[in-house]
């Protein structure tokens, strides 16, 4: 499985964006509400998976080709299944960085996993019953013969993503108590208007942006822009 897909915004525009987890990666092709005051325009994604045809193809690029195509029934239970996976996320990530004390904590690998709530149990449920299914097998690449099927099953794909996301939420967890004042690999974009979240796995955990291409490069612009005008 490999993580990382191009992201295609309600205002048409697209742009790569690696969330560092499978998991996090399908709660994101679509309908990822984060945004309750409407003040994080950039969070609202496009949505990838209109089609059942757009699941099989998501599913055969992170996981292993689909066997047999996804049919309306299961487009419509991977939904629930991204779904639920992105108000964990949402659940789990710390509050966006408001201040630019924050995002400057953010930037040195600082900040802690303030502001969690608490997930809702049907969400825990709705992850817990695709993970509870077979999953795709791992293999090593190189030999002379594949065990079992060259394809894989669409409940396979889906069961390794709800698999990838257990252990994530099993490692950063839910309770702000329970970090400890410790920073969490569970962050969000530090654009004002985006905040979008992502595992970081960058050694130091200090990632600040969803996307250099994007809000990255938008921060370095206006941090350019100040300093010529306070020339």
């Amino acid at each position: 499985m490999h993580t990382g897909q191009h992201i295609r915004t309600d205002a048409g525009s697209s742009w790569f964006f690696d969330a560092g987890r499978i998991a996090l990666d399908f709660a994101h092709t679509g309908g990822f509400a984060d945004d309750p005051d409407g003040h994080r325009s950039r969070a609202q994604l496009g949505e990838l998976l209109a089609t059942p045809a757009d699941l099989d193809e998501w599913l055969s690029d992170h996981t292993e080709p689909i066997d047999v195509g996804a049919t309306s029934r299961e487009l419509q239970d991977a939904r629930a299944l991204r779904a639920a996976i992105a108000r964990l996320a949402v659940a789990a990530a710390p509050a966006p960085a408001t201040t630019p004390a924050e995002r400057t904590a953010v930037a040195a690998g600082l900040r802690a996993g303030t502001g969690r709530t608490r997930p809702a149990p049907d969400d825990i449920d709705t992850v817990n019953l695709f993970a509870a299914l077979p999953d795709v097998p791992p293999s090593l690449p190189g030999g002379r013969r594949r065990a079992g099927a060259n394809r894989v099953r669409l409940a396979q794909a889906l069961s390794s993503v709800a698999r990838d996301a257990v252990a994530l939420f099993t490692e950063v967890g839910f309770d702000d108590a329970e970090a400890d004042g410790r920073p969490t690999r569970l962050s969000r974009c530090s654009a004002a208007d985006c905040g979008l979240v992502f595992y970081d796995s960058s050694r130091g955990g200090t990632r600040r942006w969803c996307s250099m291409q994007r809000c990255g490069n938008r921060a370095k612009v206006r941090a350019h822009r100040a300093r010529r005008a306070g020339a």
